[in-house]
């Protein structure tokens, strides 16, 4: 067993459910003590206690990434519990609101930028702050191919994806210096219950089967997929690493 985070103490946005969930379960296998960040504590609990069953250490903290003192209470608890912060996976988010630009309101475009975009930037903002502290560290975050790329009625969500992108490289270039670390996954058509709710729409009943042609494996992703590269990532293994976009995507980008 690969022990690349023995000893870290890694924060999970968005760890109640697929991608979050299972980056929080193999960071804690490979040695992190995990901190679980969510609005939902109940997703986020079992989460915890299946990191406990396994023989890890995890904590919860409730955690609205969109509201900047969460996040900052959120990076203190961390601290709190574990008196350093060596890594984190910023990977809470909002799927697209499925209705064209100009139909959208301005309360349906602030909610997804609030939790995509802004997010990113609070997480970062306290994370970098507390990892100045003790020397460095790395920083993963979720974007999407569809930063990369477009598709029907997401112009919301693709372009917050799109600016983690370019967060991401930005403040890569200013602290490599400084020994932090910080790259973007971007993640394909993965099982989890957003895309689960994304293809329950009527309006996207046939979406699946062309999600799956259009990526050359043939298949959809599972959350245990881009957990292993958020593991990589975050760990010494990637020391050479940062500012990337690292696409997990079964191909997709490549068609």
């Amino acid at each position: 067993m690969n022990r690349d985070l023995e000893g870290k103490t890694i924060i999970v946005t968005g760890g109640s459910s697929g991608i979050g969930r299972a980056a929080a379960l193999a960071c804690s296998v490979a040695g992190a003590r995990v901190v679980v960040a969510d609005i939902d504590a109940a997703g986020a609990e079992t989460t915890v206690s299946a990191i406990a069953q396994a023989g890890g250490d995890a904590i919860f903290v409730a955690t609205n990434v969109a509201d900047e003192e969460q996040v900052e209470a959120l990076v203190a608890a961390a601290l709190s519990q574990y008196g350093r912060l060596d890594g984190a996976f910023n990977n809470a988010g909002l799927s697209q609101t499925n209705v064209l630009l100009h139909e959208l309101t301005a309360a349906q475009w602030r909610r997804v930028q609030s939790v995509n975009f802004d997010g990113v930037f609070f997480c970062m903002k306290h994370e970098i702050r507390a990892m100045l502290q003790t020397g460095g560290g790395a920083i993963v975050n979720t974007s999407s191919t569809l930063g990369r790329v477009a598709m029907r009625s997401a112009a919301d969500y693709c372009g917050s994806k799109a600016g983690v992108l370019g967060l991401t490289k930005g403040v890569a270039v200013d602290y490599g210096d400084r020994h932090i670390r910080v790259n973007a996954v971007l993640p394909g058509a993965v099982d989890t219950p957003m895309v689960q709710a994304l293809v329950s729409d009527p309006k996207f009943a046939d979406l699946i089967e062309k999600i799956r042609a259009s990526h050359p494996l043939g298949r959809i992703g599972v959350p245990e997929e881009i957990a292993a590269a958020v593991v990589w990532l975050l760990s010494d293994k990637a020391s050479f690493v940062t500012g990337t976009e690292l696409a997990v995507d079964g191909g997709f980008l490549a068609v």
